[in-house]
């Protein structure tokens, strides 16, 4: 008698999930569109409203969609963001940095022509967070000089490449922790920041872009 593996059976939410991911992948709705409501999705896959309740709630935590209460839910992403972290974990040190050289140095170059008052407020208010946790605790401080970093992209004033660098980040923290548990934290790479900040805020792209590349290099 032949053994036959027993079919695995999937949940009506991984089914509905399956469906709506189709739908996104195939553009069915384009970024920052209200999806159907939830009656009208129900209907259409012929599933219950509580499935399709709990498969948007998966989507919204995958950071496929943004429910907003009352509102409705939008198209953030036609990507799986925790697809990609997944992939750029697997990054190598050398890959991060000629990464971070091509988005940051670029993004950074962008953001010390476009910069606004209001982000410098916020530059200067990051920094000097990472200032005063700069030989303190480690964790705190590479948390807080991402805070800095991530504000010089979005600085720039383009959502693409701030959401790049948002899902990148998490490569930039690995990778800072893997150099400054080996190398003590020197007041001269500190400085770097602040010299970054200073060609940000007087419109300098080529510098901002150099110093940028300085602590790529040498964090």
């Amino acid at each position: 008698m032949t053994d036959i593996a027993p079919l695995i059976k999937r949940s009506l939410v991984d089914q509905a999930l399956e469906q709506l991911r189709l739908r996104i992948a195939q553009g069915v709705w384009a970024i920052g569109e209200r999806l159907p409501t939830e009656p009208e999705l129900s209907a259409e896959l012929g599933i219950s409203r509580n499935t399709v309740r709990e498969a948007m709630r998966v989507l919204a935590f995958s950071g496929l969609i943004e429910i907003r209460q009352g509102d409705g839910s939008y198209l953030r992403s036609m990507t799986d963001p925790l697809g990609t972290m997944r992939a750029l974990s697997h990054c190598s040190l050398e890959q991060a940095q000629e990464t971070r050289q091509i988005l940051e140095v670029e993004a950074i170059g962008l953001a010390a022509m476009r910069r606004t008052d209001e982000d410098l407020d916020a530059l200067r208010q990051a920094l000097q967070a990472s200032a005063e946790l700069y030989h303190g605790d480690l964790e705190a401080y590479i948390n807080a000089d991402l805070v800095f970093h991530r504000r010089l992209v979005d600085a720039a004033h383009n959502p693409t490449l701030s959401e790049l660098y948002h899902y990148f980040c998490a490569v930039i923290g690995a990778q800072l922790r893997q150099t400054l548990n080996i190398s003590p934290r020197r007041q001269a790479v500190f400085d770097l920041h602040r010299a970054l900040l200073d060609a940000v805020e007087h419109h300098d792209p080529e510098r901002a872009k150099s110093f940028c590349r300085q602590l790529i290099n040498e964090p």
